[in-house]
C-alpha cells in the first residue's frame, strides 16, 4: 500500500484539520464529534442543508459545504456511515429556526443513523425533513443497501437544494426540489481497478488487468457484470443505455450530464467519455443542456467512472446555474 498518509487511524481527523487550514474563509471544522459547517453558520432566515457519509469519497460531502450548497457535512470513517451524534450536533450547529433538510444517500447505515439523528433533533425542537437519494440503476439491493444506491445525483441534489435554500424558500419547498432531482436522476458506474482502504491495507476486491466491473458501487460493491476490458465508446454505451432506458429518458428531454471520476481516472479520459455520452444522447434525441465533468464522488484511488443524467426543467436549470462557493464546486461568485 502506497498512500500519502501518516497513521491510518488518524487519516480522517488530519484531513479535516487540513481542510480547516486550507479553507478558513469557507468552513469551520469540529473534531469531537466530527462535522464541517460553513463559516457563517447558522444563516438567519434560511433552511439549513446537512449531508454526510463515509470518508473516501471526497470532495463529497465536506467539499460541498459553503454558500449555495451544504450548510454542514458529517464525515464518517472511511466507507463508514457517520454516527447519530455527529449528525445531531451538525444539525444543531446550522439550525436557524427555519428547519433543516437532511440529504441522505441510500446506504443502510446512513439511512438508519440519519433517521435516529432526525428524531433526536426533533426532540430538541428542530424541524427536520429528509430526502433519500437512490439513483444507481446498476443493482437493486447490494452489500450496503436495501434498494438502489445513492451516487452521482447526490451532488446535483445538494447543489439545487442549496440554491433553493439560498432563496429563503420554506423547508417543504427545498425538500420538494431535492425530491425532484431524485425522481429525475439516474446513474451508473464502472471500475477499471479496485481501491485500498487504508486500515485494511490491501485492495478491496481482485480485478485482473484485462477485466473491468460494470455497475460497481462507490465502496467497491459488486456490479452487474465483470467482463473483458472494452473501449471508452463501448463502456460509455453500456452505461448510457442502462441509464437512458431506466427513467426512461425520451426524445426532446433536456438533461444535465455528469461524468464523474472515481478517484484514479485522469480528466483526459473523462472528457473522452463525455464525448461519447454526447454522441449517444444526440442519437436518442436527448439534449445535454448542462454538464459537469470531474472527480466529485470518488472511491479513494479507484480507476473508473460513473455517468449521471438528470432530466431538467426550467427550475432545476436555473437553480443549477445559481452561484455556489465551496471547496469542491464553485461558479458565479
Amino acid at each position: 500500500m502506497k498512500k500519502l498518509i501518516n497513521r491510518p487511524e488518524d487519516l480522517v481527523r488530519e484531513e479535516l484539520e487540513g481542510m480547516a487550514l486550507a479553507h478558513p474563509e469557507l468552513l469551520r471544522v469540529n473534531l469531537e464529534p466530527a462535522y464541517v459547517v460553513r463559516r457563517d453558520a447558522p444563516v438567519a432566515g434560511k433552511v439549513a442543508l446537512v449531508s454526510g457519509g463515509g470518508s473516501g469519497h471526497e470532495p463529497m460531502h465536506a467539499g460541498f459545504v459553503g454558500p449555495g450548497m451544504l450548510d454542514a457535512a458529517c464525515p464518517g470513517a472511511v466507507f463508514t456511515s457517520p454516527t447519530p451524534d455527529q449528525i445531531v450536533e451538525a444539525t444543531k450547529a446550522v439550525s436557524s429556526g427555519k428547519g433543516v433538510l437532511h440529504i441522505v444517500k441510500n446506504y443502510t447505515g446512513d439511512v438508519l443513523n440519519f433517521e435516529m439523528a432526525a428524531d433526536l433533533a426533533r426532540g430538541e425542537g428542530i424541524e427536520v425533513e429528509a430526502v433519500i437519494i437512490a439513483d444507481d440503476v446498476a443493482v437493486k439491493d447490494s452489500l450496503y443497501t436495501a434498494g438502489r444506491r445513492g451516487v452521482g445525483a447526490t451532488v446535483v441534489a445538494e447543489k439545487v437544494a442549496g440554491a433553493a435554500a439560498a432563496e429563503k424558500r420554506t423547508l417543504s419547498e427545498v425538500a420538494a426540489v431535492c425530491r425532484k432531482v431524485q425522481a429525475q436522476g439516474r446513474s451508473m458506474g464502472m471500475a477499471l481497478t479496485s481501491c485500498t482502504v487504508p486500515h485494511v491495507g490491501k485492495p478491496t476486491f481482485d480485478l485482473p488487468a484485462e477485466e473491468m466491473e460494470i455497475g460497481i458501487g462507490i465502496h467497491g460493491e459488486p456490479g452487474r457484470s465483470r467482463m473483458k476490458l472494452k473501449s471508452a465508446a463501448e463502456i460509455t454505451g453500456i452505461l448510457a443505455a442502462a441509464i437512458l432506458d431506466d427513467l426512461p429518458f425520451r426524445r426532446g428531454d433536456e438533461v444535465l450530464a455528469f461524468v464523474n471520476g472515481m478517484g484514479g481516472t485522469p480528466l483526459i479520459e473523462l472528457y473522452v467519455v463525455f464525448r461519447e455520452l454526447s454522441r449517444i444522447c444526440e442519437g436518442r434525441g436527448v439534449r445535454i443542456a448542462r454538464s459537469l465533468v470531474g472527480s466529485y464522488v470518488t472511491s479513494l484511488e479507484m480507476a473508473g467512472c460513473s455517468l449521471t443524467l438528470v432530466r431538467l426543467d426550467e427550475e432545476l436549470a436555473r437553480l443549477w446555474d445559481a452561484p455556489v462557493k465551496t471547496a469542491g464546486l464553485r461558479w458565479g461568485t
